[in-house]
């Protein structure tokens, strides 16, 4: 299918030419019909030779109805534009091409209708000069008369020819179907339509409906294109989708059904205005945005220029889901002006809080087109997931580097690098705690999550209990507490389960930051506050515990250790949850075997019999 939108100024025939073309009216109100005036968008389709289905959006031309105009030109690739020869160029008829021409159209017809009530040869060669400069420029042109019929097959002929140089959406890419028309059919529910750009649509599909309000999940319950039930329909295509769950109060023109994860919903954008004035005051600090069937009022920043275009950063009274790339059309309304083009350029721009904030952008921003591309993307924002790239329309080509985390190139070994430096800074300022934490490095790097820090971790550097080290570190202890720390294993030596009192450990110098420097070294074992034993104490005293009759009282378990109760009583808790013990509900213990299971009563550590 193809599909084709009118344009031209108010009565120049552009209803009377499509119903020439499909037999069929497009204006569907009763006040269109009365005033013989177009007011809303109005739709028709017709088989044409050499053409196949072709779909046509007629649109008003009276100046109060441009932005009814826009919605229905916006999504659409091919204009009919249309001049009358008895009326000549007129002020729509400019404003609509420079609308076209802002757009981006470039496939098109020039079309001189009442041609039976004036030459069309001024009408023609006048606008063949308007369009001359402008994307339209060179399209072929007819002269025809709806009411007698000349020149109709030629229109007819001339656009098959334009048609088949329209290149073909892909149909396997995503979908965004701007909303033109919304309304309820009893027992189906809730209908939208509009111009399926690209992509393919399914019944039973679920999309994204992004409305002024949010995005909601929506299900297509039915699919009709041109008056015809279909399972599916591509782009180009007009379509008509019946939605699941959406009631009509919450859908409307300028709404759109996105792919899930593909556009982001955006209210802050900076966009490229080609050839904007000759400064950079020249668009007014309050405009409207046509993207798709939207209209959005907006605030116009302009940042700078490259070169002849104007990089403008705009703010949307309304979030509309953008991508990378799309072409928006800027206009005043209060001049009935078109301003230009806005190409998009980032949907997720940084804030401008600093003094010279506005040239530094203009500086990253030098030069991108609007083309979604992920080493451009990766090189200005340094670090973004794979999920927001596609949203933005860039095709992800890389692999991640943690997660959904891509990363511009090298960014990682100079991460490294300076890790390795704030390791050592952090091991000088603190010796009892020589690793620094994931958090703090991931902060003072700059980095948005921990994985990516990990991620920069290079040998000599390592992981250690969440805190990042460099080589051996986190073994060494500072010379006085490795000396204090001998001390206590020098005591133990003899009584392996008297652990020191807090006495003995204030002595030594061994305070809470210097107990656990040397239990994170591994040169002594917790048992609970302040109470520190040799390495491998709990197993030690799990062996020492199997050689009693099972089961067994605290008290026979502390004289079985050599120890005192202030020690016995938490040793025991930490043998019960490291599982090397199990207590009874007569607070009798017994030692666990292999998996956790009891040791056989009677014998010492659960030892099996000697095998024959």
């Amino acid at each position: 299918m193809h599909v084709v939108a009118t344009a031209g100024h108010v009565d120049h025939g552009k209803s009377s030419l499509v119903r020439s073309l499909t037999g069929t009216d497009p204006d569907r109100l009763a006040e269109e019909k009365r005033r013989g005036l177009t007011i809303d968008l109005g739709f028709a389709w017709a088989e044409l030779p050499g053409a196949g289905s072709v779909a046509f959006v007629d649109v008003p031309g009276h100046s109060s109805f441009v932005p009814t105009m826009l919605a229905g030109v916006g999504p659409v690739p091919v204009a009919l534009l249309v001049v009358a020869a008895d009326g000549g160029w007129m002020p729509q008829s400019a404003e609509h091409l420079a609308a076209l021409d802002a757009l981006g159209v470039r496939h098109g017809l020039l079309v001189v209708t009442r041609a039976d009530l004036a030459d069309p040869a001024p009408a023609l060669a006048a606008a063949r000069a308007e369009l001359a400069g402008t994307s339209l420029a060179g399209v072929p042109a007819v002269a025809c008369s709806a009411v007698t019929g000349a020149g109709l097959d030629e229109v007819r002929r001339v656009l098959a020819e334009v048609l088949a140089a329209v290149p073909a959406p892909r149909a396997a890419g995503p979908v965004r179907l701007w909303v033109d028309r919304a309304f309820t059919i009893r027992g189906a529910g809730t209908v939208v339509t509009g111009t399926l750009g690209a992509g393919t649509l399914r019944t039973g599909d679920e999309l994204d409906l992004a409305t002024a309000s949010g995005v909601r999940r929506a299900r297509v319950r039915g699919l009709q294109s041109l008056e015809q039930d279909v399972a599916s329909a591509s782009g180009v295509a007009r379509v008509a989708v019946n939605l699941r769950g959406v009631e009509r109060g919450e859908v409307g023109r300028g709404d759109a059904l996105v792919t899930p994860g593909w556009s982001v919903r955006t209210d802050v954008l900076d966009v490229r205005c080609p050839g904007a004035g000759e400064g950079p005051g020249e668009l007014p600090g309050r405009l409207v945005v046509h993207a798709g069937s939207a209209a959005v009022p907006a605030r116009s920043r302009p940042l700078g220029r490259d070169g002849a275009d104007l990089l403008v950063r705009l703010r949307l009274e309304a979030p509309l889901p953008l991508v990378l790339g799309d072409r928006l059309l800027l206009r005043d309304p209060a001049r009935h002006l078109v301003l230009g083009a806005g190409v998009v350029l980032d949907v997720r721009p940084p804030a401008l809080r600093r003094r010279g904030a506005a040239a530094a952008r203009v500086a990253d921003l030098q030069g991108l087109g609007g083309e979604p591309d992920e080493a451009s993307e990766l090189r200005r924002r340094r670090v973004v997931r794979g999920a927001d790239l596609r949203a933005m329309g860039v095709r992800v080509r890389t692999s991640p580097v943690a997660g959904d985390w891509h990363v511009a190139p090298g960014l990682l070994e100079r991460a490294g690098e300076r890790l390795a430096g704030l390791v050592a800074e952090h091991a000088a300022a603190d010796p009892l705690r020589p690793g620094l934490p994931l958090e703090e490095a991931r902060r003072a790097l700059g980095l948005p999550d921990r994985a990516l820090v990990q991620a920069a971790v290079r040998p000599p550097l390592q992981l250690v209990d969440g805190r990042v080290v460099a080589g051996a570190a986190a073994a060494q202890l500072p010379p006085r507490v490795e000396r204090a720390v001998a001390a206590v294993l020098a005591d133990l030596a003899g009584q392996p389960f008297a652990a020191p009192d807090a006495e003995r450990l204030r002595e030594l110098g061994l305070g809470r930051s210097e107990l656990a420097a040397a239990v994170r070294a591994g040169r002594l074992e917790r048992v609970a506050e302040g109470v520190v034993l040799a390495p491998g104490a709990l197993r030690r005293a799990a062996r020492a515990l199997a050689g009693l009759p099972q089961p067994f009282t605290a008290s026979e378990a502390r004289r079985a250790l050599g120890t005192s109760r202030r020690v016995a009583l938490p040793l025991l808790e930490a043998l019960d949850a490291a599982r090397l013990t199990s207590r009874g509900a007569d607070d009798r213990r017994r030692v666990l075997g292999d998996g956790g299971r009891p040791a056989p009563v009677g014998r010492p550590g659960g030892a099996e019999p000697p095998r024959e």
